[in-house]
């Protein structure tokens, strides 16, 4: 039986991989229904990079399972899947698997999530990847993989300016690079040293500024705990954005019209075409930088995000998503849902797709062996940071709901554009967070 087409799909955002091991299931008859009928699971996902690999892994679900249909609708990037999940559920139109990003989902959408404590997949998880979904009462979501993010560099481009990647450890290595970058980029053929992609407010609200306030909390959970904001690092936020958009490409030559940059411009049309040298983004990139040009892509490596005289030689690294099952949904629906996602994540068929399709960094054990190992090079740069303990946390997921994105997205998009002082942006970051938290 073949998966029915996905219904939307916007450009990305974010975020790349999980698996497990053990209690691998076939997803034969476990996902019939007593009566043998036809059993509908209707995923509404935000990972538009993992669209096409979920929707092959799906049909062969399906082919394994006939009486299983399932039914996928992709919602990311440009478009905001928190609301758009919000509206699929007041419309009557409840998903069977949807995705939450952490504590403060959790909270938003209690006494819809199943709990999945019991989940053969949940022993295998790495240290770390479950707390954001735990509370005192279960386990409400698994983790989609592993992502992480910082800038990503054109190796070539850095070859023939003469620097070199492995020394750029500090933000006072990263700002001399720029501008040895700037002062060649006529004979290196660049338009500008970056693309800032202003119109994206996740990039800037969530994954730009968890630089500052991972240095400020230890998790996401903290994060969500907190009643105030202190923004200690503010200042050093603010050096690194400065330094993006004093050396980014301007499409009319103003900073304003760097809020009318998008991710497809930023990765697609300026860093895939080899027009600049750097962009901040992470790992889920390179199949977009690999579909526009093989050998950029293959020739990419992520450098640090350098919070100046704090944490300098380092790269956020975290669960971008987790997959939930809607409690609500008759049973066989949620054994087919619970089912479906085992398979997928540790299956050896399934650890081989969630490896080769989805291009996943695990968040499970039992992917250990060399043929389950990242293929691409940024994923394989994610991990060596990862395993050289050169991470700060992913912590924007403990944000109050929306406010990473629609309150400091927002004002980092009217400083960029100078209709907002930066100590304007740091007190209403400040009194919004509080505001929130009453």
């Amino acid at each position: 039986m073949g998966l029915k087409k996905i219904l939307s799909l916007v450009t990305v955002t974010m975020l790349v991989a999980s698996s497990v091991v053990g209690c691998s299931s076939s997803g034969g008859d476990a996902s019939k229904d007593a009566k043998g009928d036809q059993v509908k699971v209707d995923i509404f996902q935000f990972k538009v990079e993992a669209k096409d690999a979920l929707e092959k892994a799906a049909e062969v679900y399906e082919e394994k399972n006939p009486n299983v249909d399932i039914n996928i609708e992709t919602v990311g990037g440009g478009n905001d899947y928190g609301a758009a999940l919000r509206s699929k559920f007041q419309s009557g139109q409840e998903p069977t698997i949807f995705n939450v990003g952490g504590p403060q989902d959790v909270k938003d959408w209690d006494g819809k999530l199943e709990n999945l404590k019991d989940e053969p997949w949940v022993k295998e998880a790495f240290d770390g990847t479950l707390g954001s979904v735990t509370t005192d009462d279960g386990i409400f979501g698994m983790p989609f993989n592993q992502e992480g993010y910082g800038f990503i560099y054109n190796k070539e481009i850095f070859k023939k300016a003469g620097i070199d990647p492995a020394t750029i450890t500090s933000y006072d290595a990263l700002q001399k690079a720029v501008e040895t970058l700037d002062s060649k980029k006529g004979d290196l053929g660049l338009d500008s040293v970056f693309a800032v992609p202003g119109k994206e407010k996740w990039v800037t609200g969530l994954h730009l500024l968890n630089t500052a306030l991972a240095n400020e909390f230890e998790s996401g959970k903290q994060a969500y705990e907190a009643k105030e904001l202190g923004f200690k690092y503010n200042k050093e936020l603010k050096d690194l954005l400065d330094l993006q958009v004093k050396y980014a490409f301007k499409p009319d030559g103003k900073n304003g019209s760097i809020n009318s940059v998008d991710y497809a411009m930023q990765i697609e049309q300026k860093y895939s075409t080899g027009k600049v040298a750097m962009v901040q983004m992470g790992n889920w990139a390179y199949g977009g930088i690999e579909g526009v040009n093989k050998d950029i892509a293959a020739n990419s490596g992520i450098l640090p995000m350098p919070v100046k005289g704090v944490k300098e030689d380092c790269i956020p690294v975290g669960v971008p998503m987790y997959w939930s099952i809607n409690k609500n949904k008759d049973d066989a629906e949620k054994k087919a849902a619970k089912d479906f996602l085992n398979w997928l994540y540790t299956s050896d068929e399934g650890k081989k797709m969630i490896i080769e399709d989805f291009k996943f960094i695990p968040a499970f054990k039992g992917y250990e062996s060399d043929t389950l190992q990242p293929k691409d090079p940024l994923s394989a740069d994610v991990l060596k940071y990862a395993n050289e303990g050169k991470t700060m946390p992913w912590v924007f997921m403990g944000y109050p709901s929306g406010w990473g994105e629609n309150v400091v997205g927002a004002d980092i998009q009217k400083y960029i554009d100078g209709s907002m002082s930066w100590d304007d942006l740091v007190k209403n970051a400040q009194k919004t967070w509080a505001e929130e938290r009453k």
